[in-house]
């Protein structure tokens, strides 16, 4: 009885048959662990960022944790998905799932829902879906398989260029919603993959240079709305006065207040004044490090940094017993795209870098980025659950 269990197939249409045991007992769990550490971190930051706000306002104190726990389990499910499917079954179908999220970007800024002068997502009641996020996995798919196939173990210029034009017809698109912090995530990703590919410095140096002059061209021709430039401008100026300014100043103000009010081990959980007080707009989307300071201190900020520390350490670890170059390069862009959102988001938080509403991987608020997460973690799963094949 128990061998019949242990080696139950999976459909052929699923385009590989294995033994289930063999599969499942190679899982990395230390990844597992830290990343659902992080995500348990994550939806006690959200109920404590918006619990104060929705009760001063005669809502259930529970609505965003609830979804926020909703929004985990529908990750950990396309998590395991990919894990049982493996990731070769995914590099098989990377045009498809190109297209698909392309087609979706075009869609989105036809019929997508107007927030703060941009169309991100489609409006499904309850819900919503934002197609970049599910660009960032399909982007780096497709790019990771196309110069895993160079001849050499360096990509030469004209694999470099097809691959810029393959991340170019996104950003674009992307830039048109407009919304400059997820192509930035997109540029950040597949700079690592063509950084591990053997792209020259020159490359590398020509796809910066052409990101920043895009990005100024963009803002230029007014695609970019004047909300988003006067993000620069408040970074710049963060001690403006400048009521124009002030919304932006005053939330990155408060946020740094908040991060150093915590003092070495924080105020206690639910007793933060300024995340209590919501003095911090979008905080449990935006700025979730600022009410993990407030309420745990620089204990609780060491930690979270030293949970991102440990699973971008098996990242780098998997892509390094990776069997193929494929899978070598796909670890190297998530790492990559990784290790930038957080930088860029806990750098907003504490006033180092402009505010771009990138969230923070495993603990903002939110489904679509959650579930690219669980993907892109899914992946990172297969990748090492098959190391031996």
């Amino acid at each position: 009885m128990f061998r019949i269990f242990t080696s139950i197939k999976l459909p052929k249409w699923l385009g590989q048959t294995y033994d289930i045991l063999s599969v499942w007992k190679n899982v990395d769990l230390i990844l597992l662990v830290a990343v659902t550490l992080q995500s348990i971190i994550g939806a006690f930051t959200v109920y404590s960022a918006t619990r104060q706000r929705l009760i001063n306002q005669g809502f259930d104190q529970f609505v965003y944790v609830q979804r926020q726990v909703l929004f985990l389990i529908v990750a950990g499910l396309a998590m395991v998905l990919i894990m049982a499917i493996g990731h070769d079954w995914v590099r098989e179908r990377a045009v498809f799932w190109f297209i698909s999220s392309s087609v979706l970007l075009i869609l989105v800024l036809v019929a997508g829902a107007v927030r703060r002068g941009a169309r991100l997502s489609f409006d499904l009641g309850p819900i919503s879906l934002q197609p970049a996020e599910l660009m960032k996995v399909a982007v780096l798919i497709l790019i990771a398989a196309y110069t895993a196939d160079a001849l050499n173990d360096k990509i030469d210029y004209h694999q470099f260029s097809v691959s810029l034009l393959i991340l170019g017809f996104p950003v674009i698109l992307i830039l048109l919603q407009p919304d400059l912090g997820s192509a930035s995530v997109l540029v950040a990703g597949v700079a690592g993959i063509l950084l591990i590919a053997g792209a020259k410095r020159r490359y590398i140096v020509l796809i910066t240079l052409l990101a920043i002059v895009s990005a100024v061209a963009v803002a230029a021709v007014g695609v970019v709305d004047k909300y988003q430039l006067r993000r620069l401008e408040a970074y710049i100026n963060q001690d403006s006065n400048d009521e124009a300014l002030q919304k932006i100043v005053l939330q990155v103000r408060f946020a740094k207040r908040a991060v150093s009010s915590g003092g070495f081990f924080g105020k206690g959980y639910l007793q933060g004044p300024l995340t209590n007080g919501a003095f911090i707009p979008v905080q449990f989307s935006d700025f979730p490090f600022s009410a993990i300071g407030e309420q745990f201190g620089m204990v609780g900020g060491f930690v979270v940094l030293g949970i991102f520390g440990v699973i971008l350490w098996r990242l780098w670890a998997i892509s390094r017993l990776s069997r193929t170059r494929f899978d070598q390069l796909l670890l190297a862009g998530i790492f990559a795209m990784l290790l930038f959102q957080v930088f860029q988001n806990i750098g907003m938080t504490i006033g180092l870098t402009p505010v771009s509403g990138l969230p923070l991987p495993f603990i903002s608020y939110g489904g679509s980025h959650l579930v690219s997460s669980g993907l892109l973690m899914g992946l990172s799963q297969s990748v090492y659950m098959r190391r031996f094949r």
